[in-house]
């Protein structure tokens, strides 16, 4: 099975890192390379695509600086990232892959941390794909939300819409013989939060709602 995985920095990786020095340059800031390297841990030896990006021209470019070569001048000046696989591809198609999927990663961290699903695992088989199916339901439900009634530009996780949107203190008091939900929100919330409520009520929902 091909795989494309990130490389931790431990201190042998950073070493292999710095010593390289057969860059090819991608893109202004942008320079890939590959290294065979084995782990302590690995049988064989693996190839590993290193990219580094220029800070000065990339001042938001993802990645590590080498630590334990921080005083050398060109180790400051870049980030630096590395994956380890078995494709055959050229280096800069490897990391064009890896780049492809990582937002896919971002989704998994998100289910792993917000939607329990490193700790839903049950004796029975039929009740961890119950608690599986359930768990994917309530992310898509919430992706829909995001997507639908908030369209904001950044995805904000549960943890943080728990707080901003649906852990609001409220409270009920009758008027005119009818119960009203009072929420309590100040003067500045109070109209991006009926705008939501507005967004909701047009939304096209990709499925038929039932009276049943």
């Amino acid at each position: 099975m091909d795989y494309i995985v990130a490389v931790k920095f431990t201190l042998p990786v950073q070493r292999i890192i710095q010593q390289s020095n057969n860059w090819i340059i991608l893109d202004t800031g942008i320079e890939i390379c590959e290294q065979m390297y084995q782990s302590e841990s690995w049988e064989k030896p693996r190839r590993i695509v290193i990219v580094r990006q220029k800070i000065k021209d990339r001042p938001k470019a993802p990645g590590n600086q080498l630590r334990l070569f921080e005083e050398e001048e060109i180790c400051r000046n870049y980030r630096y990232s590395a994956y380890v696989t078995n494709m055959k591809l050229p280096e800069a198609e490897i990391w064009r892959l890896y780049r492809g999927r990582g937002d896919a990663e971002n989704r998994i961290k998100e289910l792993k941390y917000d939607f329990g699903f490193d700790s839903f695992n049950l004796k029975d088989f039929f009740a961890t794909e119950a608690a599986l199916t359930f768990a994917m339901i309530a992310y898509n439900l919430m992706a829909l939300f995001r997507m639908f009634v908030l369209q904001e530009k950044t995805q904000k996780t549960l943890s943080t819409l728990r707080y901003r949107t649906f852990a609001i203190g409220a409270y009920f008091e009758k008027v005119n013989d009818k119960l009203v939900l009072k929420i309590a929100l100040n003067k500045k919330r109070r109209a991006w939060f009926s705008g939501l409520w507005n967004y909701s009520s047009v939304f096209d929902f990709p499925f038929k709602l039932s009276n049943a």
